[in-house]
């Protein structure tokens, strides 16, 4: 009889034993299978992205040779300026949208580190010009600090963005808008400035070195205004009439000073410069990239993930 129970009680322990191990077995096999699935999440979506940097490419490469066929480049980045191309099939599966602007619209942003170079003298005190109205517009909390950041990323040591592409390790300065608002996000991080967030950078200035002189008849009624120190309703009504006179002769007629200004700006001079952005759908998400097209060469290409 002992015998026996001693059996059926080694038994259960056995049955008991077994149970443990299936549970922890299970649970091992759920985690893993957790695991694997956000795996396969994020294989999915690098497939999307690569998908869509592949189909960036095709994009890229066909504008590019639209563009090249052009002999006269003033016609074709003139009407581009003025009216952003949108094509899209009717089963809407395929949709894309291309919008150009003229290279040297704004200031340069780099012109606030030429403070020690004699011949950017004008450009200088005319890009600080505009920086200080923005800090004051805005009431920037410690514009002294953040132009004390852009001043080091544009010709310093210290560099606060990571240079994340080759052209970025290659060139000093602020080469295109995304690095300039990662510095923007540092200061508004370190200063506790929400109010940075809301200056509107790209109608003063533009985020190119190869941006030398101010493209001004592609320029945003706020930044002529400053420029020419004209008011700024007067300004925008010129800038909105399809039949406007010339913008020698709107500063001639509103008392501003064209001369004065012949050294930062282009003048009657067409700059083949331009800034080029395409935003599409891949996938159901929607991704863009940007270029510039200077000089009948396209350089600067740069691909951005889900707006």
């Amino acid at each position: 009889m002992d015998k026996t129970e001693f059996t059926i009680t080694n038994l259960k322990h056995k049955k008991g034993f077994a149970l443990i191990i299936t549970m922890s077995v299970l649970m091992v096999l759920i985690a893993l299978t957790t695991v694997l699935l956000s795996y396969f999440e994020k294989v999915q979506h690098d497939a999307r992205d690569t998908t869509a940097m592949i189909q960036a490419d095709v994009y890229y490469s066909d504008i590019i040779s639209t563009f090249d066929r052009f002999k006269n480049k003033k016609t074709l980045f003139s009407t581009l300026y003025l009216f952003p191309v949108s094509l899209r099939s009717p089963d809407g599966r395929f949709s894309m949208a291309l919008r150009c602007q003229a290279l040297s619209r704004g200031v340069n942003i780099n012109w606030l580190g030429m403070e020690q170079k004699k011949d950017m003298r004008e450009a200088f005190t005319f890009a600080q010009t505009v920086f200080d109205t923005l800090a004051q517009d805005y009431n920037i909390e410690d514009a002294s600090r953040l132009l004390e950041m852009l001043v080091e990323e544009i010709g310093g040591k210290n560099k606060f963005v990571k240079k994340e592409y080759s052209r970025l390790r290659q060139k000093n300065g602020i080469i295109s808008y995304k690095q300039f608002a990662q510095i923007v996000s540092r200061y508004q991080l370190e200063v506790d400035d929400s109010k940075v967030s809301h200056v509107p950078w790209h109608k003063y200035f533009t985020f190119s070195t190869d941006a030398k002189v101010i493209d001004a008849e592609y320029s945003s009624p706020e930044l002529l205004s400053l420029l020419f120190d004209i008011d700024l309703q007067s300004v925008r009504e010129w800038h909105s009439d399809p039949e406007r006179s010339s913008l020698q002769a709107f500063v001639k007629d509103n008392g501003g000073n064209y001369a004065e200004r012949k050294k930062i700006i282009a003048g009657k001079t067409f700059l083949a410069e331009s800034e080029c952005t395409v935003s599409y759908k891949s996938t159901k998400q929607q991704y863009k990239f940007r270029f510039e097209y200077i000089q009948g060469e396209a350089k600067h290409f740069e691909f951005y993930k889900k707006n």
